[in-house]
């Protein structure tokens, strides 16, 4: 046989069995979506079922009683920081919210995604931070640095529990979600340090910079002390650091 022929059959045997695989893929991602359709729906009959058997000591709240995926982030915040990623449940969410399961599942397909989503939330709310005090006038680059460095701490200790999870919480579940926000939260921090500073700044000064900024907020967060209490050893930590890159 030719090789030119024998070519164009192996080239039309992979198209032909491709396009197949095509089809296939679509199917599955179809009836996936058909499946979690199905499972909330189960998940308000369960619940419907409940309340008809007499269970009427919590009323449950459908998905469309004003169920927001802030109200669920809020409580869903609180019991990782309380008990850890493990041990919080989507069941757990749902009790104290007084919802179905469904309700929450119509916003999040699982507690990972919830997860990921209200963390990386946290990290652009700190990157807009950041943004901000950049777009804002200041006398000098050492006064905008400064402003970087208090702010940091006015973010993390006025947003404990945020920070908590942004960078304290230590289950193994969830390392794989901590990974792009921090990275590119860090990378930002980094950049902006090293084009205010009055001299060039290596990678190991600018990283002691965060280490210094994120061990005065987790030794903070730790007895639950607020901004207000701290504000003034904030501004004279902040001080100390900008005169030890000058």
């Amino acid at each position: 046989m030719p090789r030119s022929e024998s070519a164009g059959r192996i080239n039309s045997f992979l198209f032909k069995h491709i396009k197949i695989w095509g089809l296939l893929k679509i199917f599955w991602k179809d009836y996936q979506k058909r499946l979690s359709n199905k499972a909330y729906v189960a998940y308000n009959l369960i619940d419907q079922c409940s309340i008809m058997k007499g269970d009427t000591m919590s009323p449950r709240k459908a998905a469309s009683d004003e169920l927001t995926k802030e109200a669920i982030i809020t409580v869903a915040r609180d019991l990782f920081v309380k008990e850890g990623y493990a041990a919080a449940s989507m069941r757990k969410i749902a009790d104290i919210l007084h919802c179905s399961h469904g309700a929450i599942y119509y916003h999040f397909k699982n507690k990972a995604q919830l997860f990921y989503e209200m963390v990386e939330a946290d990290f652009q709310k700190l990157n807009r931070e950041l943004q901000n005090v950049l777009a804002e006038p200041a006398e000098s680059n050492e006064q905008k640095l400064y402003n970087i460095l208090y702010r940091y701490i006015e973010f993390g200790l006025t947003h404990q529990k945020h920070y908590e999870l942004m960078f304290l919480i230590k289950d193994d579940d969830v390392k794989s979600y901590l990974q792009e926000g921090p990275s590119k939260s860090y990378l930002h921090f980094a950049q902006s340090i090293n084009s205010l500073s009055p001299k060039p700044l290596s990678i190991k000064e600018i990283w002691s910079i965060f280490l210094s900024l994120h061990g005065f907020v987790t030794h903070y967060c730790k007895s639950e002390t607020s901004f207000e209490e701290v504000k003034e050893l904030a501004s004279s930590h902040v001080s100390f650091l900008i005169k030890a890159i000058s």
